[in-house]
């Protein structure tokens, strides 16, 4: 390990890109990105500083704080310290990220020492984390608990997570879709689909914000979004959508020049949403675009509506013009229904994401 003088200090989230602190929220966003493409070898899933500030700004409904580790200076690596709001909450989110050259000097012990230290003087007991992780095949192999998936036992997060006590939960797969779709897989995809459904459930689509008339639907189906997906031994409490939160979370992604393409399933007997899918575009539409949430509440599950909402949105953005050349999701891997819609519609693995978890 290399003797290095580094400093570590919280970052305050600035009001506006055009704040004087917001330099420093700049280039912590390029530290990210930076540390991402080094870990996926694509710079697919960058954002913009314009992008991230919202999210970090919506601190009534995701509370979390920045931390950055400098070298003279310079920033080299970033901690997310994450919590929810949700009634008797034992669980945060600790997240830290280390520029590969940079790595194995003690930064990333620091950040963690700090963030979990401050989780557990929260009163919250249970340490969680994310992480990317390099695509390795080959060589030994560090199992999911899920009995899906598996990652190198010597990647570098694996090695510092199991060092540092936590135990590997669940793992998510990094799928690429490259676009365009030919036309005619789409369309035979919704024509196999809808006939067998029709009269039972339509579709309803919708660009941006939610329209009034179906945001109690989308508080229920956001709300089930938080405990119906598969979180394996993860500790996640029922997150508690409102007609506030989501009108929050629509501003914050027209805020930072994204457009999100809706598609969501009706049923016809009751009038009311029961599924729903999302892409969301950036300003530059030769960025890629990420897949959202998808989601079929359970007791609608076993039509194949969740591959009729995919396909529908992804017809609805090639028909809208724009030139993305993929778009980019994150599914767990126990997630096999989901996972076989994407590989239907051409879905490509190139890495995965894991969650880890500790108890003091």
């Amino acid at each position: 390990m290399l003797a290095t003088t580094f400093h570590l200090e919280e970052l305050p989230i600035p009001a506006t890109l055009d704040d004087p602190e917001a330099a420093e929220f700049i280039a912590m966003v390029g530290v990210r990105n930076a540390i991402e493409t080094q870990l996926l070898r694509s710079d697919a899933l960058a954002c913009t500083p314009a992008e991230l500030l919202p999210m970090y700004q919506a601190q009534q409904f995701e509370p979390k704080r920045i931390f950055v580790a400098r070298i003279d200076g310079r920033q080299v690596g970033r901690g997310i310290l994450q919590w929810s709001i949700a009634d008797g909450t034992a669980s945060s989110w600790v997240i830290v990220e280390v520029l590969e050259e940079f790595r194995r000097r003690g930064i990333g012990t620091a950040l963690f020492e700090l963030i979990e230290g401050l989780a557990l003087a929260s009163g919250r007991p249970v340490l969680q984390s994310e992480a990317m992780h390099t695509p390795a095949p080959g060589g030994a192999r560090h199992a999911s608990p899920t009995g899906f998936g598996d990652l190198p036992v010597d990647d570098a997060g694996v090695r510092v997570l199991t060092g540092r006590g936590y135990r590997l939960e669940q793992i998510s797969r990094v799928s690429f879709l490259d676009l365009p779709v030919p036309a005619t897989v789409l369309a035979q995809h919704c024509d196999e689909l809808s006939e067998p459904l029709r009269g039972e459930y339509s579709l309803v689509q919708w660009t941006g914000s939610t329209p009034m008339e179906w945001t109690s639907d989308l508080i229920l189906l956001r709300t089930r979004m938080s405990t119906d997906a598969p979180f394996a031994g993860l500790d996640i409490a029922e997150e508690p959508w409102t007609e506030a939160r989501i009108a929050t979370r629509d501003a914050a992604m027209a805020a930072d020049g994204r457009t999100v393409l809706t598609v969501a399933a009706r049923h016809e007997a009751t009038g009311r949403l029961v599924g729903f899918s999302e892409l969301s575009l950036p300003g530059n539409r030769s960025r890629p675009v990420q897949q959202l949430d998808t989601l079929v509440l359970a007791e609608h599950r076993g039509r194949r509506l969740g591959m009729l909402l995919k396909v529908a949105n992804l017809r609805a953005l090639q028909d809208g013009g724009s030139d993305p050349a993929l778009v980019y999701t994150f599914n767990a891997e126990e997630n096999r229904h989901m996972l076989d819609v994407n590989e239907a519609i051409g879905f490509r693995p190139v890495g995965h994401a894991a969650c880890w978890r500790k108890d003091r």
